[in-house]
């Protein structure tokens, strides 16, 4: 079944975070009211920059653990190419 996204959120810090999820806005809503991730209880997030739709969970797991792997540099230039 699909229906999963990965998306990368930046932070206010300008540090870069990346999840996965059925609805992206919703998810993005509770990282904003506090009720999402740990990592957002010190920065607050500030707008999704990146989503890739049409995973299951797995794929979408497998693509955000790759991701999370990535330097900063390779994240940045694959934000760059997907404008």
């Amino acid at each position: 079944m699909a229906g999963w996204s990965v998306y990368i959120i930046e932070c206010c810090d300008g540090s870069l975070y990346t999840g996965i999820a059925t609805d992206v806005e919703r998810r993005f809503r509770q990282h904003l009211a506090g009720t999402g991730a740990k990592y957002f209880r010190t920065k607050q997030p500030v707008r999704v920059v990146y989503t890739e739709s049409e995973h299951d969970r797995v794929t979408a797991s497998r693509r955000e653990a790759e991701i999370k792997r990535m330097a900063r540099a390779e994240k940045l230039a694959m934000l760059q190419s997907a404008r």
